[in-house]
């Protein structure tokens, strides 16, 4: 794990920690608007230095001095992340002479900050001068006592032969009770002091009644797995889809870890509150495709679930969202509901006993639900006909300092043809969208609305030193699609993706159909990492706040649709798109 990591966990979104698109910096800036209406904010110095990239490190750094003195009302020089992300680009490249020097830019600019110091460590740790590596993370980790990868490397710098144990090592290692228990108390007050919304959804008395509940669990047997499943439901308990139980390479963590043995054999899907098997994998002569499970290892399948969707961290636990992820995961979050055996026993329908299955030869999961994924990219463009196109959004995962351009091209050439056809009904799918930036769900908005709109109505987080885009007036394009619009959406839509479908709610953009999305105009995002004491079980909270303006929608419910149409057992097995074919 890098610096760099926990930095881009405050400002990405990933496919299973999505982020809500915020950008903890401010770029170079002019919100489109009428000519005599033009808002501008601070540039970027880190924009500035890229301009002059044909300069040596020494002359830019230089220069960013020369600005600083001349022209600090212009720039933009308090904000640590975007230099950081600079540096970590030279260091991306293995131009480690150009990262250290801008790390050590970094730290004459922001001397008390513990990220600098852990950041010019890592380069020197690249370079092999492992004296001043370790001199930074001690550094760093003396300013940050909680900084634990610091503490790791100090380890591995200094007893090199000793290597920590992966998940997998950990999987069924018993740690002592009080070291659990202790554990608990500590996961309770990250949450709270970390986490700027904890108890929106859930009291206090609650919250601090189900880690107890918890750690009335524990016994002197109870395994490293066992202690993590708990943690969940401490998690899951505060309605916040940005937290969550993580490995370093934030994997879902009881996934990753969980032995191939362990995990569930079928495939299987939740539908209607009903599981079904949609595929037998290795125990094709036990069960067959449509087989309903009425029951696994003697619990019937409605507590199973209801008891794994207490673990599963969704925003504002939305129920939506929660199958969607059981669906997802099921392999994993099925052995675990059940304390990890060592068999399954299954009850199927229309079946007299149980049937015990064969253990797995493969561990079963699906990413995308077959019968509507017929975009294989993220971003896709369809003209069905004479009047109907299909815009298919799988992700708002483009930056401005990385790959927006790419989105904005996709979208500025769709909207092209769409146009120049006369097309008079557009298709917006962004069902599996899990989130991400800001800029290409307002670009997209500008697209579709005729007036001026403002995105958020509140951003904070930690270092915001301006305004950041979308709290400003964005105005509508010239050549945006006029015609009718119809937007589908599922239970996966989460992060900013349910921000943008609150201004599309709230300004009737179109018709909404398919389930209630995963999300909404109040977003937690952003994460700290922490690691408890005793387990070194890593966790990520959500540290910052961005709700979108469409502020008079309700906080607990996600994104509701005009027409509720979901995908039944027999759409899903014939793969027929219900939700796209009732346009």
């Amino acid at each position: 794990m890098t610096n760099f990591f926990a930095i881009c966990l405050t400002i990405l979104s990933c496919c299973l920690l999505t982020s809500c698109g915020n950008m903890p910096f401010s770029t170079t800036s002019v919100s489109q608007s009428p000519a005599n209406e033009v808002t501008t904010r601070k540039l970027s110095i880190v924009e500035k230095l890229k301009e002059n990239s044909q300069l040596p490190v020494e002359e830019r750094i230089a220069l960013y001095h020369k600005l600083k003195e001349e022209n600090s009302g212009l720039y933009d020089f308090g904000n640590e992340t975007e230099l950081t992300l600079y540096g970590y680009s030279f260091l991306w490249e293995s131009n480690l002479t150009e990262a250290i020097a801008i790390f050590k830019l970094i730290i004459s600019e922001f001397p008390d900050s513990a990220n600098a110091y852990d950041s010019l460590g890592e380069a020197y740790l690249q370079a092999k001068d492992s004296i001043q590596a370790l001199q930074n993370y001690e550094k760093s980790l003396l300013m940050n006592p909680d900084n634990f990868h610091a503490e790791d490397v100090i380890e591995q710098i200094k007893f090199p032969n000793i290597k920590p144990l992966s998940a997998q090592e950990k999987f069924s290692k018993v740690y002592a009770k009080k070291d659990y228990t202790a554990d608990l108390d500590q996961l309770g007050q990250k949450l709270l002091a970390i986490h700027p919304h904890a108890l929106k959804f859930i009291t206090k008395d609650q919250f601090l009644k189900n880690i107890e509940s918890k750690k009335s669990l524990i016994t002197e047997k109870t395994t490293y797995a066992e202690f993590a499943w708990h943690c969940n439901a401490i998690i899951a308990s505060i309605g916040c889809s940005h937290t969550a139980s993580s490995t370093m390479q934030n994997d879902y963590h009881i996934f990753s870890m969980l032995p191939l043995e362990n995990s569930f054999p079928l495939q299987v899907r939740w539908v209607n509150k009903q599981l079904f098997v949609v595929n037998p994998m290795n125990n094709s002569d036990k069960v067959k495709v449509k087989d309903e499970i009425l029951s696994i290892n003697g619990i019937e399948t409605a507590n199973l679930i209801s008891d794994i969707y207490e673990h599963i961290a969704a925003q504002a636990n939305i129920q939506t969202y929660k199958t969607q992820h059981f669906n997802t995961y099921f392999a994993a979050l099925i052995p675990y509901a059940l304390g990890l055996p060592d068999t399954f026993e299954i009850v199927v329908k229309e079946n007299s006993g149980s049937i015990k299955l064969h253990k797995a030869k493969k561990m079963a999961t699906e990413l995308y639900d077959p019968s509507i994924n017929s975009c294989l990219k993220d971003l896709c463009s369809e003209v069905l006909d004479a009047k109907t196109a299909v815009l298919t959004i799988s992700s708002f995962n483009y930056y401005e300092w990385n790959n927006y351009p790419v989105f904005k091209s996709f979208l500025d050439s769709s909207m092209h043809k769409i146009n120049n056809k006369k097309i008079e009904n557009l298709i917006i799918d962004v069902r599996y969208n899990r989130g991400g930036s800001q800029y290409p769900s307002i670009y997209l908005l500008q697209h579709l609305m005729d007036k001026s709109f403002t995105y958020y109505s509140k951003a904070e987080f930690e270092g915001k030193t301006d305004k950041i885009y979308g709290e400003e007036i964005i105005y509508p394009l010239e050549n945006r699609f006029k015609g009718k619009v119809y937007f589908l959406i599922d239970g996966n839509g989460n992060s900013t993706t349910g921000h943008f479908m609150s201004l599309v709610k709230v300004h009737n953009l179109g018709t909404i159909i398919g389930e209630e999305l995963g999300s909404n105009q109040f977003c937690t995002a952003g994460q700290t990492l922490c690691r408890l004491n005793n387990t070194k079980l890593v966790i990520s909270v959500a540290n910052n706040t961005h709700i979108s303006t469409a502020t008079k929608l309700p906080d607990e419910t996600g994104i509701l649709p005009d027409f509720f149409v979901t995908q039944n057992i027999d759409d899903y097995l014939n793969k027929v798109d219900a939700v796209k074919k009732m346009n």
